[in-house]
Parts: structure tokens; sequence; C-alpha cells
């Protein structure tokens, strides 16, 4: 038989695990775990003397206090720092969450991308929150976007088509 002791210290050992591991996904990881990964892949009928090195950032989700101007200040400089041949930048530039305390406009978070800098280029797509996120191309149905019009105001290359970059061909989604 269960105590009325015993199950009080149960459930507060519950709810201090629930407030550690929030802690780590709301503290931990998105404000103190920046760090790059690289991976080195073997493709089958890649030529053996053909080096490419490819930086993708993705799902930046500009918002207050996560990830503010500073934060994709230090992204973009990471980034570069790598020397990465292609840099590559897959979508959700905008928040589109609940709990923020404040926006990073899309001028802001735009113009720090633009100074990510590599050999053959930087290319764009757009995710889901980009369009999520724009009432106005939502009810049109089509873009361009927010997220769209400010990557091409701060000079990013959209990447909606397939077309050749050096040695590589990038296929890019719609929209």
């Amino acid at each position: 038989m269960i105590t009325r002791r015993r199950f009080l210290q149960w459930f507060a050992s519950l709810g201090l695990t629930g407030f550690a591991t929030t802690a780590y996904g709301v503290i931990m990881e998105p404000l103190l775990r920046q760090r790059a990964t690289r991976y080195n892949l073997k493709l089958r009928h890649w030529p053996d003397d053909l080096h490419l090195s490819i930086a993708v950032i993705s799902d930046l989700h500009a918002c207050k206090p996560w990830m503010d101007v500073d934060r994709i200040h230090s992204i973009v400089n990471q980034t570069n720092e790598l020397g990465a041949d292609l840099v590559v930048l897959l979508g959700d530039y905008v928040a589109g969450l609940r709990y923020v305390t404040g926006t990073v406009h899309s001028a802001e978070w735009s113009m720090v991308l633009s100074g990510l800098k590599a050999p053959l280029g930087v290319h764009a797509i757009l995710g889901n929150h980009d369009w999520w996120d724009d009432r106005t191309a939502q009810a049109k149905g089509h873009g361009p976007t927010l997220s769209q019009l400010a990557l091409e105001r701060a000079g990013r290359q959209r990447c909606d088509q397939t077309y050749k970059v050096g040695p590589v061909l990038l296929a890019g989604g719609t929209g």
C-alpha cells in the first residue's frame, strides 16, 4: 500500500523531472549548445578527386529570446569560419511560435544572413513556417512570401528550380 508521504515524494520527483527536462529544452539546448556537426559522406558514384564541403543552416525560427539578431550573427560567423564551398539555407526563418517575447523582423535576419560567404554561393529555400506566418501569401494561395522578399532584398539566390552550381546540381522546392 502506498503511503501519503511516498505519493508526495513521487509526485515531487515527477515535477522536478518535468522542470529539469523543460529547462534543458528551453535554456540549455537553444541558448548554450551552438555547435557545428561535420559529416564525411562517401557517395558511390562521386569522383574521388572532387572534394566539396557544404554548410547547411536550417530552422532559425528568428525570435526573441531564443534566436535574436546577435545569435544569428554568431551562426553566420561560425558558418563562415568553416570555409564551406557552398552554403544552403533550408527555410523556416520566421518563428511561427507562440511562446516568444518578441519578433525579429525579416529585414533584420535577412541582412545578417547576407553576411554568409561561400565560393559557390549561398542558396535558400523556404520552409513551412515561412508560408504559415505569411497570411497574405496564404490568402492568395501563392507567393512571394515575406521571407522570400527579405531573402531577395538581401541578395540571396532562392532555389526553387533545378540548376547547376559548380559541380553540384541543386534541386529546390516550389514556392
